[in-house]
C-alpha cells in the first residue's frame, strides 16, 4: 500500500461512538506501564476496496476508503511526533478508529478499512464494537474530540503505543429507524483515555494497524 500523508488536527465524518458511555471496552490492566503490550504481535495482510477509484483521494489514505456521513465529526487534536514511525502509527492510529465508524455505518465488520488498520485483539475489539451497534439498531451523531496525544516506540521499533484522551460528551447515541437522539446529562463518563498498541505491517510501506486496545473510562484526567 502505498502511503499519502494526513493532517491530522482536522475534523472528519463518523458514524458511532465507541459507546454511549465509556466506549464499552476492557480496563488497561497491563501492569508493567515500561513495556508496550503487544509489541512482538504479528499483522494480517490488508484488503483493498474491490474500487478504489469510487471515492475521492483524499478520503482514501492507503488506497482505502475511510470517508464517513457528514453529521458525524471526529476531531483529532493533536499534533504530529517528530519521529516518523511514531507518526505513522499516530495517523493509522485516528484512521483504525475511523473505520470502526465506517464499519458502523455500512453495518458490516467487514468493510476493507477495518481489515486495514486493525489486526489481532485490536481487528476483535473494532468487531465488538460495530456489532454492539449493529445489533442495537443505533450510530451516533455529533462531535468526538481527540487530545492530549503521545507515542511511545518498542526498542525494536516494530510498535508504538499511542495514547489520547477522548471527549465524548457532543457525541450522542441515534437510532437508525426513528432518528431520535439520546442525549444524556454531561457526566465524567464522556471522558476516556484511551492506548492503542500500534504495530508496523511488514510490507505496508509505512502502514501500522491496531494489535491491542486498552481504555480507561471516567478518565478524570481528561476532563
Amino acid at each position: 500500500m502505498k502511503r499519502r500523508p494526513l493532517p491530522v488536527a482536522i475534523a472528519l465524518t463518523a458514524t458511532a461512538a465507541l459507546l454511549l458511555t465509556s466506549c464499552g471496552s476492557e480496563d488497561d490492566t497491563s501492569g508493567d506501564k515500561d513495556q508496550i503490550a503487544g509489541a512482538g504481535q504479528g499483522s494480517e495482510s490488508p484488503k483493498k476496496p474491490a474500487n478504489p477509484s469510487s471515492a475521492p483521494a483524499e478520503d482514501k489514505p492507503d488506497g482505502v476508503d475511510v470517508s464517513l456521513p457528514k453529521d458525524m465529526n471526529l476531531v483529532f487534536d493533536w499534533d504530529r511526533p517528530e519521529d516518523e514511525n511514531e507518526a505513522a502509527a499516530m495517523d493509522d492510529a485516528a484512521n483504525f478508529l475511523r473505520a470502526i465508524y465506517r464499519g458502523v455505518d455500512k453495518r458490516t465488520t467487514k468493510d476493507a478499512a477495518v481489515t486495514a488498520y486493525s489486526t489481532g485483539e485490536g481487528l476483535r475489539y473494532a468487531k465488538v464494537q460495530i456489532d454492539s451497534r449493529v445489533d442495537g439498531g443505533w450510530t451516533a451523531t455529533g462531535t468526538r474530540r481527540h487530545y492530549q496525544a503521545t507515542t511511545r516506540s518498542a526498542p525494536n521499533g516494530k510498535s508504538v503505543e499511542v495514547a489520547f484522551c477522548v471527549d465524548s460528551s457532543k457525541f450522542y447515541g441515534k437510532e437508525i429507524k426513528t432518528e431520535k437522539i439520546l442525549k444524556s446529562k454531561p457526566s465524567i463518563a464522556d471522558f476516556d483515555y484511551f492506548r492503542i498498541v500500534m504495530v508496523k505491517f511488514p510490507t505496508g510501506e509505512g502502514l501500522w494497524q491496531a494489535s491491542k486496545v486498552f481504555v480507561e473510562g471516567k478518565a478524570e484526567k481528561c476532563r
